[in-house]
């Protein structure tokens, strides 16, 4: 599975920032998947035009150290669309313009019409999104991105929780490993579970670090198997 190195300061960097932008909070939270967790990550709150702008160069500096090859973005309908976006102004910055589309939930059926807008999908596409929580909505994406003659080649996410996707104590996978492993897609991450808890531990911020206990527990109720 691709996951993010504890010591990479490019994830330290990203988890700090989200922190302090107020999108990493930590508290009593229910997950998609009814679980009861300590810390909840809410990309929606990336909801000004400064903070995309940092989210988008995140992503951009990730991708482009990660080495995997394509040629345009795909923003799956809703969050993605406004990440593609952010990603695709990103690495621009950096040097690298590149194309992106995105699908509507509803064909239109006037103007151009059909469901997918932007640039025409085709070539080696890049998925871009928030988390992955069992890949089924990836799975879409990347049927979409075939059906127009084109060849998914791996989706990009902010947070990789490397949290088991289902608690049937048979399927100890989390959405990652079943987007890398059944879908053959690579996953790139900004940062990852292990690296808030090595911020977690490092910090001195005596606030923040208190936290660290409560985090633990839950990593090891619902992590994945290392």
């Amino acid at each position: 599975m691709s996951t993010t190195p504890t010591t990479d300061a490019l994830a330290q960097e990203f988890v700090m920032f989200s922190v302090e932008a107020g999108v990493l909070r930590f508290g009593d939270f229910t997950t998609k998947a009814g679980r009861k967790s300590p810390y909840f990550f809410n990309t929606g709150l990336f909801d000004d035009g400064a903070k995309l702008m940092r989210l988008g160069e995140f992503y951009a500096r990730r991708l482009i150290a990660s080495g995997l090859e394509f040629d345009m973005l795909f923003g799956p309908a809703y969050k993605g669309i406004t990440l593609a976006a952010a990603v695709a102004i990103g690495l621009a910055k950096e040097g690298r313009s590149v194309p992106f589309a995105y699908n509507r939930k509803e064909a239109k059926d006037h103007g151009e019409g059909g469901t997918l807008v932007g640039a025409p999908v085709r070539g080696r596409v890049l998925i871009i999104d928030d988390v992955i929580t069992d890949g089924a909505s990836k799975r879409e994406a990347a049927d979409m991105i075939r059906a127009a003659g084109a060849t998914p080649v791996g989706v990009a996410i902010t947070m990789d929780r490397q949290e088991r996707a289902s608690d049937d104590p048979a399927n100890r996978r989390s959405g990652v490993q079943y987007v890398e492993q059944e879908l053959g897609l690579r996953v790139v991450s900004i940062a990852t579970l292990a690296d808030l808890m090595a911020l977690l531990q490092t910090t001195g911020d005596a606030a923040l670090a208190a936290n660290l206990e409560r985090v633990a527990a839950y990593r090891a109720r619902y992590g994945i198997d290392a």
